[in-house]
């Protein structure tokens, strides 16, 4: 057995099965022949036994009658039949039977009982083996055994040929059916091998491919599919990737090679260069290439984040956060006007990473800025009703180890069923011209910058919305885009990027409220302004006193 567990690793997935398979089918033949054997000796014996039994109980009946003949009468010639007394002489015998010498010695006869032996053929005078039945007969006073054997050597002869039958024919039908397995799996397992060659095609040459799909819907077609569903996610990404690198690499060369001629202008008219304003240029596109490369590296990182937690939403519980106190910090970044903070009438908690929620308002509050006429509005609300996932809150730990909120705040009770799945809404308008409703839903993919938005002292590098999207899926919330007028009327168009489906992007009519969200370099082609809105989960507010 352990020789054959070595041997077995060594073959092929085929070989193996049809291995395995055919030592079964041969283990349950040889033990199917082995019950065949002994059900059929048994039975046969049984049959002797039967007719033994029977001709030994008519001539005990006639015994008991007094009316023994001479001689005993019998059916075939195979028994023999003899009537012994107590004193073991042959007082009556079959015309075959030995009339001096009993079948049974003394010592092997029990008068008075039912017997059943096999002995040798010299004394009964039979060929092989003899199986012998005792039978009492005659009266009390008189007592008589009737002796009756019938020779074994048919039964014996049948064995042999049914032995020899299962010798022979065992082997030629494993033999067959091992041929029908190694056929059997080798078409069962062709559509591994069609997949097997298919991938190994795929990864000799360049560019997108799919593994052939076999016809039957089994499990290898499942995994055919899945496959090929696997490959199409692994060349959109790579897709993405190979834009992504193109687009950082040309983001990158773009001040790189603007500081690069600066520096050329400045060194050759080095008698007339303004050295100060140069300076001044050169630290400026350093901080631009500084910004690019930070916004790269947090991407990166988020995108890594979300791949490790399972292809959900991967943030990280550090701790409540208020959105009041929050905006307030972002907004005194900046003047009033044009930006105006609407504070809102109670502290408003929700939970995450304070640096990730601090980066959503800042990113949408300098795009609002840097794209307003006059005017920009900054505000919370909330807590609003809403279907959701219920998410418990408490006071936990920042990342940092700091305190979770300002020290004069109380910290956020745990919620109560009343207040599962709401939500606080924070909104960044601007009166600036907008983005046109068939670019709401692109504004969000990496690089992605509108027409307006390519000169270098308007935008950045199109990477602004792409982090919000990221910071609030992994805030568990949700960015909406919409003009920047007041309530949105039905039918206005809304794009609605959601936590739950990272990168993609709806159009949604007739929402109560909404707004548009502006990355950093997202530029606006037209409409009345733009209103940021991002839903984050609520924690409810703090135990009063």
């Amino acid at each position: 057995m352990s020789r054959l567990r070595r041997l077995l690793p060594g073959l092929g997935l085929r070989a193996r099965l049809t291995a395995i398979g055919v030592l079964g089918l041969a283990v349950g033949l040889a033990l199917g022949g082995a019950l065949l054997l002994g059900a059929l000796g048994w039975t046969l014996q049984r049959t002797v036994d039967a007719e033994a039994l029977r001709t030994a109980d008519a001539v005990a009946l006639l015994a008991a009658e007094d009316a023994l003949p001479d001689p005993l009468p019998v059916a075939g010639g195979q028994l023999r039949v003899q009537v012994i007394d107590a004193e073991g002489r042959v007082r009556a015998a079959s015309i075959d039977a030995d009339r001096l010498t009993p079948m049974l010695r003394p010592d092997q006869l029990e008068p008075g009982t039912r017997q059943r032996l096999v002995v040798g053929g010299q004394r009964p005078g039979l060929a092989g083996p003899v199986r012998v039945v005792t039978v009492p007969a005659g009266t009390p006073g008189e007592p008589l055994t009737v002796v009756v054997g019938k020779s074994m050597a048919d039964v014996r002869h049948s064995l042999a040929v049914v032995r020899t039958l299962l010798l022979v024919g065992f082997p030629l039908l494993v033999a067959g059916l091992a041929v029908v397995a190694w056929r059997v799996v080798g078409a069962t397992l062709r559509p591994v091998e069609a997949l097997r060659s298919g991938a190994a095609e795929i990864t000799g040459r360049a560019g997108a491919g799919r593994l052939p799909v076999p016809e039957g819907r089994d499990e290898i077609h499942r995994l055919a599919v899945t496959l090929n569903d696997m490959l199409d996610r692994l060349e959109s990404a790579r897709d993405r990737q190979r834009a992504f690198v193109a687009d950082a690499a040309h983001e990158l060369r773009s001040p790189l090679t603007t500081m690069r001629t600066e520096l050329e202008v400045a060194r050759r008219f080095a008698d007339r260069t303004d050295w100060p304003a140069v300076a001044e240029s050169l630290l400026a596109d350093t901080e631009r290439l500084a910004r690019l490369v930070d916004d790269l590296l947090l991407l990166a990182h988020l995108d890594e984040a979300s791949g490790a937690g399972g292809g959900g939403p991967a943030r990280r519980a550090v701790g409540p956060v208020e959105l009041g106190e929050l905006l307030r910090g972002v907004a005194g970044r900046h003047p009033s006007p044009p930006v105006e903070l609407t504070p809102p009438a109670a502290p408003l908690w929700t939970e995450g990473d304070p640096d990730e929620l601090h980066r959503i308002v800042t990113n949408l509050l300098d795009n609002a800025v840097r794209h307003a006429r006059s005017r920009v509005t900054l505000s919370v609300t909330g807590p609003h009703p809403a279907a959701g996932p219920v998410r418990s809150a408490g006071p936990l730990a920042p990342a940092d180890g700091g305190t979770p909120a300002d020290p004069g705040t109380p910290a956020p009770r745990q919620r109560t069923g009343a207040d599962r799945g709401s939500y606080h809404l924070v909104t960044v308008t601007d009166d600036g011209l907008g983005i046109p409703a068939a670019d709401r839903e692109r504004v969000f993919d990496r690089f992605t910058r509108l027409d307006d938005a390519r000169a270098r002292d308007v935008g950045g590098a199109g990477l602004g919305l792409a982090i919000v999207r990221e910071l609030v899926r992994r805030a568990g919330g949700t960015v909406e885009l919409a003009d920047g007028e007041a309530p949105v009327a039905p039918g206005a168009a809304v794009a609605r990027v959601a936590a739950g489906t990272p990168g993609s992007t709806s159009t949604e009519a007739g929402a109560p409220t909404a707004g548009e969200a502006a990355g950093s370099g997202v530029g606006y082609g037209g409409g009345p302004g733009l209103r940021v809105s991002v839903r984050l989960p609520a924690l409810v507010e703090p135990d009063a006193g």
